[in-house]
């Protein structure tokens, strides 16, 4: 694709609506919404790159209640010609049919490549890639299993969403603050990960989600970049492309002392 003059490309990611509760989640999402309303004007693609919700299971004729302030922006963008994508993250992994139907926003459950103005973007959410985390590479194949996916969809909306909701608290209660630190080069696994696939195919930008820490980093000699966008839970980071450079940036802009460069 080649990028209108004046228009960009915007990557988002990590919204995680619905946590830690009601009332903080509004918050949350009328400020993304507010932000997807500025940047209309100039957006040719908007990638949202996972975990939109902090839970979401579409079961055959029942979603998640809420989001509509969310979901009707995105709705009116796809409308007025600006094509949205969503990648699956591991807590919104449960899509079937409905962003594509009701919005016509593809979904995407694997990485998948995107050439824009000759440069190579390498998207995905970044959960599970990479060496390490054998418990979580485990419960995401269950997850993921079709027959899994069915047997839960037979518990009544009200257990199974309240299950869920059980499970995101008790995960984010695991983790603590442990993603607001730079583990470094050697421990990093989306950075390993990125050199892994580099050594097969170079991609100028690898752009994820999922770490919740705001990284823009050089793989490399050649100039390939290892982009996480972050979160909008502290950080409020996105990416945007303007046709010759990405650049990781914060809303509001000046805050970008928060995201970590090298």
């Amino acid at each position: 694709m080649q990028i209108p003059p004046g228009k960009k490309i915007y990557f988002l990611s990590d919204f995680h609506l619905g946590a830690p509760d009601h009332a903080a989640s509004l918050v949350r999402e009328r400020r993304i919404v507010d932000f997807l309303e500025k940047i209309r004007r100039d957006a040719a693609v908007i990638f949202i790159v996972g975990d939109l919700f902090d839970f979401w299971y579409e079961y055959r004729t029942v979603v998640p209640k809420g989001y509509v302030r969310i979901l009707g922006k995105m709705a009116e963008l796809t409308d007025a010609g600006i094509p949205i994508h969503f990648f699956i993250g591991n807590h919104d992994m449960w899509m079937r049919g409905y962003f594509e139907e009701e919005m016509n926003i593809p979904v995407y459950h694997e990485p998948k490549v995107f050439v824009f103005n000759g440069m190579k973007f390498f998207v995905g959410h970044g959960d599970g890639l990479g060496p390490g985390d054998h418990g979580y590479k485990f419960i995401k194949k269950v997850f993921r299993n079709p027959v899994c996916q069915a047997l839960f969809g037979l518990l009544p909306p009200a257990i199974g969403v309240g299950l869920a909701g059980w499970l995101s608290r008790r995960s984010r209660a695991v983790t603590g603050n442990g993603d607001a630190v730079f583990l470094g080069e050697d421990k990093e696994w989306l950075i390993l990960y990125c050199r892994e696939v580099l050594k097969k195919q170079r991609y100028d930008y690898f752009i994820f989600g999922h770490r919740h820490l705001p990284i823009d980093f050089l793989l490399d000699n050649t100039g390939s970049r290892y982009i996480n966008l972050g979160d909008w839970i502290r950080y409020y980071t996105y990416a945007v492309f303007d046709g010759e450079k990405l650049t990781l940036d914060c809303e509001p802009p000046g805050t970008a002392d928060k995201i970590f460069r090298k």
